[in-house]
């Protein structure tokens, strides 16, 4: 019962929920950056590389999911569209448990690069960054109305549009993500690792 009236109330308040759930996540995100949330265990390099891997690995199958809801959805299938879209949301919330813990635990990764190619790497870095902000509240809206809602309803809701907007930055943000650790990982390599917390120092 309780359930159902929990429910029922992210239902008739989608915007509310979406905007309690991107705040927990902005505030997860950023205290994790600041060193603020000492949760994480100290990780050593290697792991830190594992993680960089794994996190690549649960980025591309999330993307491949994303294009198929797309293209399922374009072609009326919505059942394959609803399981493709839950699955590349469950996908990015493992990515954020990894990345979180990678962040925190390892810190962050500087590519040994320079010139033009260290530059349009932090073009597409930044770009990345703002993509996977943006995107937080887009998505969150787009599934819990997708949860709260049947398929005949969901018509008479901002699901269609919010969910071309999350698709386009979500995908777009993944691509970039999974382009970056390959530039860094395979094609120019480490320079050095850094804690999150010296990103803020001036």
């Amino acid at each position: 019962m309780a359930t159902s009236t929990a429910k029922r109330r992210v239902k008739d308040n989608p915007r509310a929920a979406t905007a309690v759930l991107s705040v927990l996540g902005y505030v997860l995100v950023l205290g994790t950056f600041a060193g603020v949330l000492p949760i994480y265990p100290e990780l050593e390099r290697a792991t830190v590389d594992l993680l960089s891997h794994a996190i690549a690995v649960v980025n591309t199958v999330a993307l491949t999911a994303i294009l198929l809801g797309w293209r399922w959805i374009r072609r009326g299938e919505v059942e394959k569209h609803r399981t493709a879209m839950l699955t590349a949301f469950a996908l990015i919330m493992l990515f954020l448990v990894l990345y979180l813990t990678k962040l925190g635990g390892g810190g962050e990764k500087h590519i040994d690069a320079s010139g033009l190619a260290y530059y349009a790497y932090l073009v597409m870095l930044a770009i990345h960054i703002v993509l996977s902000a943006v995107s937080v509240p887009v998505v969150v809206h787009a599934v819990v109305l997708g949860l709260t809602h049947t398929p005949s309803e969901l018509r008479d809701t901002a699901h269609a549009k919010v969910g071309r907007i999350a698709v386009a930055a979500w995908g777009l943000s993944l691509a970039l993500g999974i382009v970056t650790y390959v530039l860094l990982n395979h094609v120019y390599g480490v320079e050095e690792y850094v804690a999150a917390a010296v990103l803020f120092v001036p």
